[in-house]
């Protein structure tokens, strides 16, 4: 079946930011640890506040954009907001500005995110949702992926000075909010307006979907910051300039199973997708911990 336009469109979106959001994310904690000096519970109050913000303004936004009957303007809110918190993060002198350039970053995810998804359920037909879910993702993975590499390949030009090289992360967000103006077509009338949101719609959502909340939830606890695995990298040995190499490795792996997972969800076989992710995610965490080398 096949996939709409607007998905391939905010594909490309995602593809662009998260270029520009990894090549950051590669390059802060050296920044924070290195450059500024901070901590490592300093790094993670900075993360586990971003991450959560994140969190907390999905909720909503994905309310907001069913009571208004509406998407875009809401993603173009989402993304903008994180183009304009790029160019505070090589300005940063200290943990607090970065944590506020984190926090704006953040809230621009947490805007975007539900309307995003809620966006391409709207254009996409039912039995090629999980494909299309896939695609997204896997555009954004490759965007996770060459942003790292545009990191090393910036570190090793300019030699190992951070902060000129995350100047580099305003480009692609600049374009991606550009993308998503002018390619991105929402339907008309594609979900009626609310009337009224309230906590107590949320219990509409019924105990299957309860349950799945809940083990994402979960799951969570089990993820930590990719800060770490870059500061985990350090500790080992691996050169400044390549550190973000662990982040193109993983990132890797994510773009060549993103979309095969979505097919094979749309094949009825999601709780087995679900088992296996959460096994790799604990060996994962395992052999992270316990390795020398």
């Amino acid at each position: 079946m096949k996939i709409p336009r607007t998905v391939w469109a905010l594909g490309a979106v995602s593809l662009l930011m998260d270029f520009s959001s990894e090549l950051v994310h590669s390059l802060l904690p050296v920044l924070m640890v290195t450059v500024l000096g901070a901590s490592m519970l300093a790094v993670g109050v900075v993360e586990g506040i971003a991450e959560a913000t994140a969190s907390i303004v999905k909720l909503f936004s994905g309310t907001i954009s069913d009571r208004l009957g509406r998407r875009k303007p809401i993603v173009v809110l989402g993304y903008g907001l994180a183009a304009l918190s790029k160019p505070l993060f090589p300005l940063a002198g200290s943990v607090p500005l970065v944590l506020g350039a984190r926090f704006m970053d953040r809230v621009g995810k947490g805007i975007r995110g539900a309307p995003r998804d809620a966006l391409i359920a709207d254009v996409t037909p039912e039995g090629a949702r999980g494909a299309a879910y896939g695609l997204r993702q896997a555009l954004d993975t490759v965007g996770a992926m060459l942003g790292p590499l545009a990191a090393i390949a910036l570190m090793f030009a300019l030699a190992n000075d951070v902060r000129s090289a995350l100047w580099w992360a305003v480009v692609p967000a600049v374009l991606a909010v550009v993308v998503l103006v002018l390619f991105v077509k929402e339907p008309p009338n594609a979900v009626a307006p609310l009337q009224r949101v309230s906590l107590h719609s949320f219990t509409r959502l019924g105990k299957a979907s309860w349950f799945v909340i809940a083990i994402g939830a979960i799951l969570t606890l089990a993820r930590f910051s990719e800060a770490f695995l870059i500061l985990r990298a350090q500790s080992l040995g691996i050169a400044l300039a390549m550190l973000p190499i662990v982040l193109v490795v993983m990132n890797v792996a994510y773009t060549a199973t993103a979309y095969p997972a979505g097919v094979a969800a749309d094949r009825g076989h999601r709780k087995a997708l679900l088992v296996w992710g959460l096994v790799a995610l604990i060996a994962s965490d395992l052999m992270i911990a316990s390795t020398t080398s």
